[in-house]
């Protein structure tokens, strides 16, 4: 990219009143724009004057006066986050403040920054690749600590390193069957099918690892849709409550008193659930109670975990039988509540048919970490501890699935002894697979699709 862009200019803090907001300016120029709305407190000293990673203290102004008080910090040119010349002045937080100081930038001379314009400059710039500009996202996004600590390690290089590693495998087989096409009466001992089958296999295998991490990944991100299901006044809104951590469902003796669906988003550990409490599922020939069972039926179909709730200080009943033979064929984890008045239930049943099983006490928070650590195993999260790499988005997804497609396509065609020109053809649509996750090889439209989710001043 060239030095030649222009200033663009945004507040890069959230626009509430806070003790503290920035604006921030990038591109060629940026250091010379800003000395004209701040003025140092010292006379003797500039911000052009100044290094990279020095501030000066004194007040920005525009034609009509003093604004703030403010702090610049100048980056130099390549050594910021967009490569290019950066001043951020830090002014107080109040909404009318950063505005008229922003104003000020822009009458003075800087365009308005786009959506994620700042990252997207850092890219073209060379500064990051596609994988560390969507982890900028993820680690804003990040609604935990396990989340928070993926993003990191892929904003530090982790996916693209292990894609390195790949293309890495990838382009030294490319050169080795260039070389064979010059070089044909060559012998060529990496070019032999063992060889050339072990280098696409340990590929395949690096690509076919980091797309299993997609799943959990997601779950990371996006959280789990969690439904809790179970016959009445088993202590499905007992156990609702306890993971919220709030009175968010009514709590009565009285069977069927859950009608509708009540919704909320709870942090169970590291992994976030939107958690849906339902109605009893049985047999009513009430109306009012037989539409929420209609509703419970249809969100435990569609749910990608249940938590499939039993009484335990009671025999099971029909109902509770023919809900846990519908509820075992999906993603589950059975919870044997009221663990406090001493269980009566056929456990052994209902063990031989959930792979999950916690015993707790909903009332008093006895069994909860056992559950937690239940989930985590559902969900894909066990042994996740955020320093993996792990696919982020459905773009990376798409990507590493077309890579691996290449690799298996290629590892077929060395199977069935086809030509080495075949083998590198997959093996290009491998690499170029690879470039177009990082970035190396994109389209506009690509690189406009990875920006268009990023808040502007980021």
């Amino acid at each position: 990219m060239s030095n030649s862009q222009p200033v663009i200019a945004a507040i890069s803090t959230p626009l509430a009143p806070a003790g503290l907001g920035v604006i921030r300016l990038s591109g060629e120029g940026a250091v010379e724009l800003a000395e004209r709305v701040f003025r140092p407190a010292s006379k003797t000293r500039r911000l052009s004057g100044l290094p990279g990673y020095t501030a000066l203290y004194g007040t920005v102004h525009d034609r009509e006066g003093d604004i703030d008080e403010c702090v610049a910090l100048v980056f130099r040119a390549p050594h910021s986050y967009t490569g290019e010349e950066v001043v951020e002045l830090s002014c107080h937080g109040g909404l009318y403040l950063l505005q008229r100081t922003l104003r000020a930038v822009l009458d003075a001379g800087a365009r308005p920054a786009g959506a994620g314009e700042f990252t997207r400059r850092a890219f073209l710039n060379g500064k990051l690749d596609f994988t560390r500009a969507e982890a900028v996202m993820d680690l804003i996004a990040a609604n935990g600590k396990l989340a928070a600590k993926a993003a990191l390690a892929a904003r530090e290089g982790a996916v693209y390193r292990r894609l390195e590693e790949v293309k890495g495998i990838l382009l030294g087989a490319a050169a080795n069957l260039s070389a064979y096409v010059d070089y044909p009466d060559d012998d060529i001992p990496e070019l032999s099918p063992e060889a050339l089958g072990a280098q696409l296999s340990q590929a395949r295998d690096r690509m076919r690892g980091l797309l299993d991490t997609y799943d959990a990944g997601r779950v990371l991100r996006e959280g789990v849709d969690t439904v809790i299901v179970g016959s009445p006044n088993v202590g499905k809104s007992t156990l609702m409550n306890r993971l919220a951590g709030c009175e968010r469902s009514i709590v009565t003796p009285l069977a069927g008193t859950t009608r509708d669906v009540v919704e909320e988003t709870v942090r169970l550990g590291d992994v976030l659930l939107r958690l849906a409490d339902t109605a009893g599922l049985r047999a009513t020939e009430d109306e009012v109670e037989s539409i929420g069972v209609r509703r419970a039926q249809s969100r435990m179909e569609t749910a990608a975990l249940l938590l499939v709730v039993f009484d335990g200080s009671r025999p099971l009943t029909e109902d509770d039988r023919r809900m846990a033979e519908s509820a075992s064929r999906q993603n589950a984890v059975a919870v044997i509540n009221k663990a406090d008045l001493g269980l009566d239930v056929n456990e052994e049943y209902i063990r031989s048919i959930f792979q999950r099983v916690v015993v707790v006490s909903a009332r008093d928070g006895e069994g909860i970490p056992v559950l937690e650590q239940a989930v985590r195993e559902a969900v894909g999260l066990a042994g996740i501890d955020g320093t993996q790499p792990l696919l982020a988005n459905e773009r990376q997804r798409r990507c590493a699935a077309a890579c691996l497609d290449c690799l298996e396509e290629a590892l077929a065609a060395l199977a069935a002894g086809m030509t080495l020109d075949a083998v590198g053809v997959d093996i290009d649509g491998a690499v170029s697979a690879l470039l177009e996750l990082t970035g190396e090889r994109a389209t506009e439209a690509v690189v406009d699709e990875v920006f268009a989710r990023f808040c502007v001043g980021k």
